[in-house]
């Protein structure tokens, strides 16, 4: 017996059931052995020449599959809607968990299905998809074997191991974690980075990486200092439309820019105030926490940020900052969002403090600014509101860039939460999932 799982769009066809026990050595004997105990179902996965239909997918256990896979008694098969019945209807969220990769796709608004696991096990840092190519690429922290890249240009197919990110011998360092893979601007440029703080570029979509030396050897990087999480470049900010403009965070080296595509580079952060440190230490002080930043993409030379005590705001390119976290319940945090089509917008999810991470007043509170941080408003309706003590990560709040605006995020408990009209409104989209380390819109 194989078990079947079913999406909600076709449960009530099947008696209600998400799961079903149905004889079968394959995948299309089990589905046309469903069809003979469930008519209701035909025609809906396979078409009337007994074909899979279009756009359906097929997994046996985590594989792709097709009518002729086997299946082991008690093997799983899942029936998947494929994102290519029309993308922008649709959401699709890259979920990385402590234990593994999982996709939630589903009709935009409405619920989402929870697919295949990837990678299980295995700390999956981050998973993005590139607009341009459509690749997906995933940073794996294997928990003996170290952190690597991997990539596949579909969901089913295999993944491919890329070629680092990893430092030239002659550094004498190695990478122990990946915290960001970032589209650039060139054709096949992908961004990505690391702890210890360093960058890396990649010309062939993911597949070969290679260190940006003049920030490695950039002066004074001895007397760098790491955060909680370690020395680590997490945030990375290219302009738009400008392949030479670059600025990225680290914790705890503060802002970098280039404006030479990485030739060279210059420290940026005017006005960001450690109070971590003793008043008489502030002055100067160049283990500056970053927590997270963003550009705007219409207006490139404003940029957010979350600090390690503080929300700033840019507005010549990262040089100088104008702390915003005025009107928040606490100023301490690590998620962030922006508005892609309105620089006056971003969106923060504080937490009470650096010692105890989690959201403020027992509330799960997301809070917008439309005004470039004059006020902030809380955005709840439909988020719990009482005993709620969550941890979101650094990495683990995204938009999906439509109208009106999808924001998604996820928590250490393993809940999932969405809104597609810019957080007006709110919906659980998975529970019980592994600690969710990263979310990403596809």
């Amino acid at each position: 017996m194989a078990k079947v799982f079913l999406p909600s769009a076709l449960r009530q066809l099947a008696g209600g059931a998400a799961e079903l026990q149905v004889d079968g050595a394959t995948a299309g004997a089990v589905l046309r052995r469903l069809e003979e105990l469930h008519p209701q179902l035909r025609g809906w996965v396979l078409d009337e020449t007994s074909r899979l239909r279009r756009h359906v997918n097929l997994f046996v256990n985590s594989r792709r599959a097709d009518l002729e896979t086997p299946i082991e008694p008690g093997g799983q098969l899942h029936v998947v809607q494929s994102i290519s019945g029309g993308r922008d209807d649709r959401t699709e969220l890259l979920v990385g968990t402590r234990k593994g990769l999982i996709v939630l796709s589903g009709r935009r608004g409405g619920a989402v299905e929870v697919g295949p696991r990837f990678f299980p096990g295995q700390p999956v840092e981050l998973a993005c998809r590139d607009p341009r190519s459509g690749r997906y690429l995933a940073s794996v922290t294997h928990s003996h074997f170290g952190p690597h890249v991997f990539y596949t240009d579909d969901l089913g197919e295999e993944w491919q191991q890329a070629e680092g990110p990893a430092f030239p011998p002659e550094t004498e360092a190695s990478v122990t974690r990946i915290w960001a893979i970032v589209p650039g601007e060139e054709d096949g440029e992908l961004w990505a980075g690391v702890a210890p703080a360093a960058l890396f570029r990649s010309a062939d979509g993911g597949q070969s990486w290679t260190l940006i030396r003049a920030l490695w050897e950039v002066p004074g990087r001895p007397q760098w200092e790491g955060g909680a999480g370690g020395l680590a470049l997490h945030s990375i900010c290219p302009w738009p439309g400008d392949p030479r403009r670059l600025a990225v965070g680290i914790s705890a080296a503060g802002v970098w820019i280039t404006d030479d595509g990485g030739a060279s580079w210059r420290r940026g952060g005017r006005g960001l105030v450690p109070r971590y440190l003793p008043e008489e230490a502030r002055e100067g002080a160049v283990n500056l926490c970053v927590h997270n930043m963003h550009r705007a993409p219409l207006e490139p030379s404003t940029l957010y940020m979350q600090f390690h005590g503080g929300v700033y705001r840019s507005d010549d390119a990262g040089e100088t900052w104008i702390d915003v976290a005025a009107g928040l319940p606490a100023d301490f945090g690590f998620p962030l969002a922006i508005d892609p089509s309105d620089a006056a917008s971003a969106f923060v999810i504080p937490l009470c403090s650096d010692a105890d991470r989690v959201t403020v007043d027992g509330k799960l509170r997301v809070f917008e600014t439309r005004d470039r941080g004059a006020t902030w408003r809380a955005l709840s309706r439909g988020l719990p509101q009482r005993d709620t003590h969550l941890n979101v990560l650094r990495q683990a709040f995204c938009q999906d860039g439509k109208q009106p605006l999808g924001l998604f995020f996820g928590a250490q408990s393993g809940e999932v939460f969405g809104s597609v009209d810019g957080g007006a409104t709110w919906t659980t989209l998975a529970s019980r999932l592994p600690p969710v380390l990263s979310v990403r819109h596809a």
